[in-house]
């Protein structure tokens, strides 16, 4: 074929092109973290089997379960540091075996320890150098006060407490500005002020986008700052899903008197209702921005309804963990 009778190139200008572009720019953009199908043993026993997650941008995810589930294992093999037998993994848009990929993760381990004569001034400056980032000395003291030691930058981490090791390990792993971050017992050894500072950072983490796998055992704190949780039991995924999807449905249970015909429309506006003597059980909406449970009540007063309870009825997310754990133990009592 001659060089006359060759197919011209689609350049730039191309329509077909520009619908391709403009295709690629407008999907959604890949988790910070997946995997599916990893697999572990160690010698006859299996620490984890076929477990699959996800974790997307800005979105902050519970990873629960007992001890000896293989919680920290699959964290391990999330970030490289334990090969697993089988499954992929995909690190921030990459293989999960690329070191490019872990360049944008911080992680706080469940166990670690800092050289004692460095100050924490020091280890972070260290951190910073290893992972090649560029971030400015003043920014570093920031991460530090961040979690409470802006007063200790200059004492050497030898003479830390458990709590103070506990928040500056937590420094550590934000000071390079990660896109994700992995927290493993975050919490472990911090008192309730330290609890709530590491809820605090969570929050504010997921409001900058930055991606967040927290793996705690204090399960309140994962129902407050979760949007979606995954339960691991005996090394496999026993249950995961929003907070919505795994508790059910949230209901209210109202005691009235006085409750004439517009009121009982009224709660029946609401949701479907159930009647018991003097009780009636509200299913609410799970779109529910929090108002429909306030509103409702000055509705019911402002028609002359007499109210003398409000309670609500949807199950914590430790009582749902104990019932998915003893439904996989064969365990009949929920």
């Amino acid at each position: 074929m001659s060089t006359a009778d060759a197919p011209a190139l689609a350049g730039p200008g191309d329509p077909a092109v520009r619908a391709a572009a403009r295709l690629v720019r407008d999907l959604p953009p890949s988790p910070a973290l997946w995997c599916d199908g990893l697999r572990k043993r160690y010698g006859r026993r299996t620490a984890v089997d076929g477990v699959s997650l996800s974790v997307g941008r800005g979105e902050v995810v519970g990873l629960l379960g007992p001890n000896g589930a293989g919680k920290t294992t699959v964290i391990k093999m999330l970030l490289g540091l334990v090969r697993p037998d089988a499954g992929e993994v995909m690190v921030l848009g990459r293989p999960g075996s690329d070191p490019a990929a872990r360049a944008g993760v911080g992680y706080l381990p469940e166990l670690f320890r800092y050289q004692p004569w460095l100050t924490a001034a020091e280890v972070l400056d260290l951190h910073v150098r290893l992972a090649g980032a560029d971030v400015p000395r003043d920014e570093r003291h920031g991460c530090l006060e961040l979690v409470g030691l802006a007063a200790r930058a200059d004492d050497r981490v030898g003479g830390f407490s458990k709590g103070m090791q506990q928040r500056l390990g937590l420094a550590v792993a934000l000071v390079a500005r990660p896109e994700l971050v992995v927290l493993d017992e975050p919490t472990s050894a911090l008192d309730p002020l330290g609890r709530a500072d590491v809820r605090d950072v969570v929050l504010a983490l997921r409001e900058r986008g930055v991606a967040v796998l927290l793996n705690s055992h204090l399960i309140g704190e994962v129902e407050r700052v979760c949007d979606r949780v995954v339960v691991l039991d005996r090394g496999r995924v026993a249950a995961s899903g929003t907070l919505a999807e795994l508790l059910g449905q949230r209901e209210v249970r109202l005691h009235l008197t006085g409750v004439v015909p517009a009121a009982e429309a009224r709660l029946a506006m609401a949701g479907p209702v159930e009647r018991a003597g003097e009780w009636s059980t509200v299913a609410l909406p799970a779109d529910d921005d929090g108002t429909a449970v306030p509103d409702l009540v000055a509705d019911l007063v402002a028609l002359g309804v007499r109210v003398h309870a409000v309670e609500p009825a949807r199950i914590s997310l430790e009582e749902r963990l104990l019932g998915i754990l003893r439904a996989g133990s064969g365990d009949g009592r929920s």
